[in-house]
């Protein structure tokens, strides 16, 4: 209700108050250049991906520097629509997962399996099927580009969301069931605000992992079919292709300069927003800073144009959708036989459908392959578990302390966030040249030191999920344990490590499945027309994918998943299990 004064005088002084806080100011006139920027932008690359195929053969890749901002733009287009991507299917199937016991048995195992199979492997099986759907356009390949980059992308976050919602406080939960709210409005106001700060570092961890596999997405070649779409990924296996470093360092500048850009544009922003969603009962001493977010914080006009938007959300926020009893609750509560015959029906159809796909599988290689390629691609598998586990071990021990360290300090996260996520990004295709030189040059063996190239673009999957752990640990604990004086290896084995563990785990899941990933490009590095492998399972694919060795290629990504499912249901699911069960912030 408001109360206007009878003076005309008064009256106009009101009116010209409410006036200025509508009319825009400085910031407004910031706000509106960039929003105006960044759609002329993105309408530009989008009517580009969207022109004949035929252009890429009347205007073939070329090398020259002015020719890099077109590609930047065309790369970042495809990294945020994939990015985008995974945002939805990380809500929807990872939300499920938490959700529901029957759908978590088929989601958990089908992401472990998913992540296991080598961005090649999607490219092998996607490729026609894209381009048959846009029959003479870019579109079909600018799609199978965007699907490989989101399965670069989309695990690690899913993971993360799922490892969160498992986590929730209990007694955070509690009270919002007091309050009588539903399991919609549970979800908004309670279970994706404790999630989303794991989620942002994740998803910055993963528009990072995804530049790592950039070259294969882009340069696109499945036997006889080649494609390459203008890009920076593109751009650099052509520069590696022609031996041309200067080109190759065209390509790191220009990808470090995009890096910075929506790291300040976009992720910095969200990460200073999202500070207000951390768990814990007294105030931080120290908050994430966004000269963007303040900007749009001090805009007049720009708050009354997004008003709208921000009431429908509101009102929506307010449905009430039927509440279920939880997985925690069902347990807790018991089954009823009804639901114990449904649950041995629906574990005993996966049982019948995953024997069938065993056998048709079983039954294709059988025709096509013989046992010695079985046994050729299983022994490449048990040498590239142990590269993986060795190398997920050594990326432990150094990333751990570190990611504690700047976790822990705000101010420093600050700045070297933009410095991690350039070295997440940066492709390891860009040290082969130095890497084959150094090996031919010494006649080292290819069997060892091309091993580090496979955690070069997943170690940062620990470090950023570290880091993220440490930045939600509640400051309440931290002065707890300088009130109680832990020091040294005490307070680390009593506060931090039990309080970063499901953060840890989730990390290293996925750059355990991130490495098997990496061996492809890894265990078979090129400079021009020097080659060097090293045996192992990546390479096994690799060289089937290039040969259009449809037969191998399925068998090697069989064995790949196989590995993978087995590794994770050994080690990292009792693992997640038991942070779930003893390492909670209740």
């Amino acid at each position: 209700m408001v109360f206007l004064p009878n003076d005309r005088r008064e009256r106009s002084a009101v009116a010209a108050l409410a006036g200025a806080r509508i009319l825009p100011n400085g910031y407004d006139l910031a706000a509106f250049a960039f929003i105006v920027a960044v759609a002329f932008l993105a309408l530009h690359g989008v009517a580009e991906m969207r022109a004949p195929l035929s252009g890429l053969a009347a205007a073939p890749l070329t090398l020259d520097p002015a020719n890099l901002p077109e590609y930047a733009l065309r790369t970042t287009l495809r990294m945020l629509a994939a990015i985008v991507a995974s945002l939805v299917f990380t809500f929807v199937v990872a939300t499920l997962a938490a959700k529901s016991r029957r759908a978590e048995t088929i989601i958990i195992p089908a992401l472990d399996i998913l992540q296991s199979v080598p961005v090649l492997g999607f490219l092998t099986f996607t490729v026609a099927f894209f381009m048959g759907l846009f029959p003479g356009s870019q579109l079909g390949a600018e799609c199978a580009s965007i699907f490989a980059i989101f399965t670069s992308q989309a695990w690690n976050m899913a993971f993360s969301f799922y490892q969160s919602l498992r986590t929730v406080p209990r007694d955070l939960d509690e009270v919002s069931r007091g309050f009588g709210l539903s399991t919609w409005q549970r979800f908004w106001r309670l279970e994706a605000p404790f999630a989303a700060p794991g989620l942002i570092w994740n998803t910055m961890m993963s528009m990072s992992g995804g530049w790592f596999f950039v070259v294969a997405s882009e340069a696109i070649t499945v036997g006889n079919t080649t494609v390459q779409l203008p890009g920076l990924g593109s751009w650099l296996a052509l520069a590696i292709d022609k031996q041309d470093f200067a080109a190759v360092g065209w390509a790191v500048l220009a990808m470090g300069i995009v890096i910075l850009l929506y790291d300040q544009l976009l992720f910095r922003p969200i990460v200073a927003w999202a500070d207000k969603f951390r768990f814990e009962q007294t105030a931080g001493q120290e908050k994430p800073r966004s000269w963007v977010y303040s900007l749009v914080r001090r805009t007049r006009l720009l708050k009354h144009l997004t008003a709208p938007f921000a009431a429908i959300w509101g009102r929506v926020m307010l449905i009430r959708l039927r509440s279920r009893p939880t997985m925690v609750g069902r347990r807790q509560g018991g089954r009823r036989p009804i639901t114990r015959v449904i649950d041995y029906g629906w574990l005993a159809l996966i049982a019948v459908v995953g024997a069938w796909s065993v056998w048709s599988a079983v039954s294709y290689l059988d025709q096509t392959l013989s046992w010695n390629d079985v046994r050729i691609a299983f022994a490449g598998g048990f040498v590239t578990l142990v590269r993986v586990v060795v190398l997920i071990a050594v990326a432990s021990l150094i990333w751990v302390p570190l990611g504690v360290w700047i976790g822990l300090r705000p101010a420093v996260a600050e700045r070297v966030q933009p410095v991690a996520q350039f070295l997440a990004a940066f492709p390891a295709n860009v040290l082969f040249p130095v890497v084959v030189i150094a090996i031919v040059a010494t006649g080292a063996n290819p069997d060892i030191w091309l091993s580090p190239l496979m955690v070069l673009g997943t170690q940062w999957y620990i470090l950023f999920n570290v880091i993220a752990g440490a930045s939600a640990f509640p400051t309440d604990l931290r002065e707890a344990s300088s009130v109680y004086r832990l020091r040294s290896w005490t307070w680390w084995r009593r506060a931090i490590l039990p309080g970063i563990f499901p953060y840890y785990v989730t990390g290293a899941l996925t750059a355990s499945g991130g490495s098997w990933n990496a061996s492809i490009v890894a265990e078979l590095a090129s400079w021009g027309n020097t080659k060097l492998e090293a045996f192992g399972l990546g390479s096994y694919i690799a060289k089937a994918t290039e040969a259009g060795d449809f037969p191998r290629v399925i068998l090697g990504i069989v064995v790949m998943s196989v590995f993978v499912t087995l590794f994770n249901r050994t080690l990292w699911r009792p693992l997640y299990v038991f942070a779930e069960r003893r390492l909670r912030l209740d």
